[in-house]
């Protein structure tokens, strides 16, 4: 594998490009209009741009990226997270095109990218799942018997997607039809696909994931779990490695759990199994991610594992050189997904111009970045900026750590996600490990964070005046 095309942009494609350079392998970027100037098309060997700045014209565009693979001379494709990453079409064209994917093949993408596929591939290893229906339905008669079967709250998903699309809470029977035609919506307007399915809600759930690696030897690897409770509109904001609340036993249970359902669809390369953890530690199968996770560079800290470079040795064939027992945590790792979001404002996308960004450094702080100061933030893409991570030998070291960097994270011109973070790592609920994926419900409060970002206006205001203050008094001193 001599040269690798990357088939994303931003933050993602910066960090693989660094990772196939220190291995020795040339790379592609590719690029929309919108990313002329983007870090990631500067720091490969060549780039290409893929066509106009809405996805669909661009990085969703397949065909174009292996024509420009095969143009190039491209030994393989990585396609990051997002995009095309979970798309078994693309894999099989890869495959088609004699390209290595850097990625599992397509069947097990295929049954994993169902939630009701995933569920019935893993059911004979008897993985604890949710109770619920394991048929996809659209009739909101049958939704209504089903739901009085396994009794409310119920939880309805999309069976085709996830990113929170297509799922509702319905706490009472009256509110079942409503929701139920909202969920199919929002399915089909997502993923083309309007069919959902029916399960018992889990009060008080946590969201632990667990990172596995599979080689095409028959090795698989657990890579220990992330804790990824802290959530907005069903999507992670904070994560953090390791859990907690996992005993050493339940850890084992969970990291088994997750091997059985990649060798469920002959996994291979880099996925995450993801489990919700009730309240009594009872742990229930979710759905599994065909593809590197946003999160992993928490897992790479605690375990001091490359998992991109283990992707690429697997793609070409390699066997895993670790064995389980080789694995070992080490110390505490803590991300937050930096976002151009407004955390005052229902978290909506922040569009606008970076007048200032300068991304914190020291010894602990990992930063996966992929904008520079001056850049505009485009609208057609997913909001993230970078990736703040921590590392320290204690949980409560690495949140420390966490809201120094916070602090000398400057970002003007936008709105970010950053000073949620900082309320998040000073709320006792987090510091304590006593939360669970409802906290923004619980505990955030918009107002809240506006009264303290005042405050502490108020008192950096005072602190300037009192400096203004003694440096004239030093002025006016008569000289002796």
């Amino acid at each position: 594998m001599k040269k690798i095309l990357i088939a994303n942009r931003g933050e993602i494609a910066i960090r693989v490009i660094k990772t196939a350079r220190r291995m020795g392998i040339k790379t592609i970027a590719i690029f929309s209009t919108a990313d002329r100037h983007a870090p990631h098309v500067k720091l490969a060997d060549q780039a290409v741009c893929i066509g106009e700045p809405p996805s669909n014209e661009s990085y969703l565009r397949g065909d174009k990226i292996i024509e420009v693979a095969k143009t190039l001379n491209a030994d393989a494709i990585h396609p990051g997270y997002g995009f095309l990453s979970e798309n078994a079409g693309f894999a099989e064209l890869c495959e088609a095109n004699n390209i290595i994917f850097i990625g599992p093949k397509s069947k097990a993408i295929k049954i994993m990218g169902s939630k009701l596929a995933a569920k019935d591939a893993v059911k004979k290893y008897n993985i604890p799942m949710v109770p619920g229906i394991d048929e996809a339905i659209t009739d909101v008669e049958k939704a209504k018997n089903i739901a009085k079967t396994i009794g409310f709250p119920i939880l309805i998903k999309a069976s085709a997607g996830g990113g929170g699309k297509g799922m509702r809470i319905v706490e009472k029977e009256t509110d079942l039809e409503s929701q139920m035609n909202r969920a199919i919506s929002e399915a089909t307007s997502a993923f083309g696909d309007g069919s959902v399915f029916i399960e018992k809600y889990v009060n008080s759930p946590r969201h632990i994931e667990i990172q596995i690696m599979a080689d095409s030897h028959g090795n698989v690897l657990h890579f220990f779990e992330r804790e990824c409770s802290i959530q907005r509109r069903h999507q992670k904001v904070v994560e953090e490695a390791p859990s907690c609340v996992l005993s050493p036993q339940l850890r084992s249970e969970m990291g088994e759990a997750a091997i059985k359902v990649a060798k469920a669809c002959d996994y291979l390369g880099a996925g995450t199994v993801e489990f919700l953890l009730d309240e009594h530690q009872n742990f229930y199968f979710l759905e599994m991610n065909t593809r590197l996770q946003v999160e992993h560079p928490v897992t790479e800290l605690i375990t001091g594992v490359d998992l991109v470079e283990l992707q690429i040795k697997v793609a070409r064939g390699e066997a895993l050189h670790l064995k389980q027992d080789d694995l070992k945590i080490n110390g505490h790792a803590l991300e937050l997904r930096v976002y151009a979001e407004d955390p005052l404002n229902d978290f909506l996308p922040s569009v606008g111009h970076l007048d200032v960004y300068k991304i914190p450094e020291g010894e602990g702080i990992r930063v996966d970045n992929g904008f520079e100061q001056g850049m505009d933030i485009p609208i057609y893409y997913d909001p993230m900026l970078s990736k703040l991570i921590t590392y320290e030998k204690t949980r409560e070291e690495a949140i420390a750590l966490m809201i120094k960097a916070i602090n000398d994270f400057h970002v003007e011109g936008i709105e970010t996600t950053l000073p949620f973070g900082q309320f998040v790592c000073n709320h006792d609920a987090f510091r304590s490990g006593d939360f669970d994926t409802h906290f923004v419900k619980k505990y955030y409060n918009p107002e809240t964070l506006k009264a303290e970002n005042e405050t502490k206006a108020k008192i950096a205001a005072l602190i300037a005046v009192k400096h203004y203050l003694e440096d004239q008094k030093q002025l006016r001193l008569p000289n002796k």
